[in-house]
């Protein structure tokens, strides 16, 4: 389902949704004030408490979300700015007010619904698709929720739905918009065009010395240079100084047979997955009902199966993905839920978990062999680097005392030049590029503190400072850059002067023809442009600008001068199609249920606690 959502967003219907459909939500203005508020509570609608738990938990909820989109957990400041805590507050606030609203009406919900409920949410089901009270309690422990907790939160939810559904499942799309939408995003258009380009121009004059200089000059900025400062850098670190340890066969030999007992190998198990559509979910039901090989049910059905690797458990994100996949044996498969509808999970081979020979586990005790070794010494090697350091021994000599790397590059303000270290941390690029470029030639410089672990030391071996090049130095990027300029000059030039020969009535086979070209007929297209790629949205919306006799030029997107006269007009019949209106419709009911329920919550009141808003704020992001 989300994928159709998805596809609809992209397509005409999508696109004119936005146009004509957009319902904003009004903003929400609210008094800050404490008065009439208790101490459990971040806030009030009417008297419909927003309580402090419930704010935590949809606040970190929110938190959680943002940091699977950006890589990290939010701070403080960012959470602010990307309005986290007003849309928490906004959205508690709609609930309570739909609850007030809920009570007035004596709306309600049986056990026997919240029972349905809790039984039909994938969340809660094991491998089978069955319900999994062992899941239930995991997932509302990771949520923070108590049982009556959630079967409160159910229930409110359920007679929400109860009062949206009954004022606005009946909204309809009018056959007017219904029919104007279609007319404005399935109209067609043909032209005939011709494209313009350098070839069918006169070859401009070659610039002379005198204006080659003289362009430089005007264009100064677009030909400097930026500073450039040239540092060596040596990093020391953990991982750093346990790459120049050496350790023999015997220490690992040795330290495996001492830690044997406590090695383990995880399960690893290769997994394929297909999604399945109704008909295809028929398929494969009854061939797992029958023992049907779930390679021949892929071939039978058309399908190609998705390979997701060789997987332990641990490395698997999707809990029902892993739950199932390790449930099963050996070339045996299940059927799952999944984000885009229902799945056929297999798993084709298993390998054996269990203790690692010696050659398996070797790297890895090689590894942390020379991590504890580096561990143990870095505190040392750091004080005889800072003594070095003092007395102005140079990095070169100190790498190969320690064997460390030494790394050389050539630093813009910018940063990007850093990369040349391997692993550093992209928080720690723009201070070590900050350091640098306050550093003074010839001068010491202090050690900086990387945030994965360990400190840069760097020296400054020269300064390029950006200064303005000389036209013996960019002479052949001035020619080029003028002859374009003229070229592009001498295009939108040639095309305004088809245009209004146009305008004189001059066909455009005649037009074409004082280029040397010949028209091309397009095929019809909407506004959007043509399925073949001829014509892009660009031309498309300028051929679109005027009536059925309308000519003109664009510029395309891949940047081709287009000179176009409409030669014919077909317009669309009918309403939407029925996908498309059930669409937009739901967008109606969106819109009108977000003007909704702002104002049954601008007429009942909120009010909100500041002041405990702020500590949850604290609690939450370690202030």
């Amino acid at each position: 389902m989300l994928d159709s959502l998805r596809g609809f967003a992209k397509s005409w219907p999508g696109k004119i949704m936005g146009a004509f459909l957009l319902v904003g939500i009004a903003g929400f203005g609210v008094n800050n004030v404490i008065g009439g508020l208790n101490t459990t509570s971040v806030g009030k609608v009417g008297n419909q408490d927003i309580s402090l738990r419930s704010f935590q938990r949809a606040y970190q909820a929110q938190l959680n979300q943002v940091a699977q989109q950006i890589g990290q957990m939010p701070t403080a400041e960012q959470a602010m700015s990307f309005g986290i805590p007003s849309t928490v507050l906004q959205s508690l606030s709609q609930d309570a007010a739909l609850d007030q609203l809920a009570d007035q009406f004596g709306l309600g919900a049986s056990d026997k619904k919240l029972s349905e409920m809790l039984r039909q949410d994938p969340a809660f089901q094991g491998t089978l698709g069955n319900f999994d009270p062992t899941a239930f309690k995991q997932v509302l422990a990771r949520s923070g929720f108590t049982e009556s907790e959630y079967f409160d939160d159910q229930r409110n939810a359920a007679r929400r739905q109860q009062l949206i559904l009954s004022l606005f499942a009946d909204t309809t799309l009018s056959s007017t918009a219904s029919s104007l939408i279609n007319r404005y995003a399935a109209d067609q258009r043909t032209v005939d065009y011709f494209v313009l380009t350098d070839a069918n121009l006169p070859a401009p004059a070659a610039p002379t010395e005198d204006e080659l200089a003289s362009y430089l000059k005007d264009h100064q900025s677009e030909f400097r240079t930026v500073e450039t400062r040239t540092v060596q850098m040596l990093r020391l670190s953990p991982a750093d100084l346990a790459a120049t340890k050496v350790i023999t066969p015997e220490a690992i030999a040795a330290e495996y047979e001492r830690t044997k007992a406590n090695l383990t190998k995880a399960e690893r198990r290769t997994i394929q997955q297909v999604v399945l559509n109704d008909t295809q979910l028929a398929a494969f039901e009854a061939g797992l009902a029958a023992g049907t090989p779930f390679e021949t049910l892929v071939t039978d059905n058309g399908l190609t199966a998705t390979d997701l690797g060789t997987l332990a458990q641990a490395d698997i994100t999707d809990t029902n993905l892993a739950t199932a996949a390790f449930g099963l044996a050996q070339g045996a498969f299940v059927i799952v839920d999944g984000v885009a509808g229902k799945r056929a999970v297999h798993v084709s081979a298993i390998e054996a978990g269990g203790v690692p020979t010696l050659d398996e586990a070797s790297a890895q005790i090689a590894q942390d062999l020379a991590r504890v070794q580096a561990r143990n010494e870095i505190a040392d090697v750091q004080d005889q680097i800072e003594e070095l350091r003092a007395a102005f021994r140079p990095l070169s000599e100190i790498a190969q005392r320690f064997g460390l790397k030494l790394y050389d590059a050539k630093v813009t303000a910018g940063g990007s030049e850093l990369s040349v270290l391997p692993d550093l941390d992209s928080a720690d690029v723009p201070r070590v590029s900050q350091a640098i470029f306050k550093a003074e030639q010839g001068q010491l410089t202090s050690a900086i503190p990387l945030a994965g672990s360990g400190n840069l030391y760097f020296d400054l071996t020269a300064v390029d400072p950006a200064r303005d090049q000389t036209l013996d130095e960019v002479h052949d990027d001035v020619v080029a850059a003028l002859t374009t300029e003229r070229s592009n000059a001498a295009l939108l030039a040639a095309t305004a002067d088809a245009v209004a020969k146009l305008d004189a009535g001059t066909p455009l086979a005649d037009v074409a023809s004082a280029y040397s070209l010949f028209p091309q007929l397009s095929s019809p297209f909407t506004r959007f442009g043509a399925e073949d790629g001829t014509i892009d949205a660009t031309v498309a919306a300028a051929a679109f600008a005027g009536d059925a006799k309308h000519h003109g030029t664009a510029v395309s997107e891949s940047g081709e001068y287009v000179v176009f006269q409409v030669v014919d007009l077909v317009a669309a019949e009918g309403a939407l199609e029925a996908n498309a209106g059930k669409s937009l419709e739901n967008e109606v009911r969106v819109g009108l249920y977000g003007d909704f329920v702002t104002a049954v919550r601008d007429d009942a009141g909120l009010r909100i606690n500041q002041q405990a808003i702020n500590q949850i704020l604290a609690v939450n992001t370690g202030l």
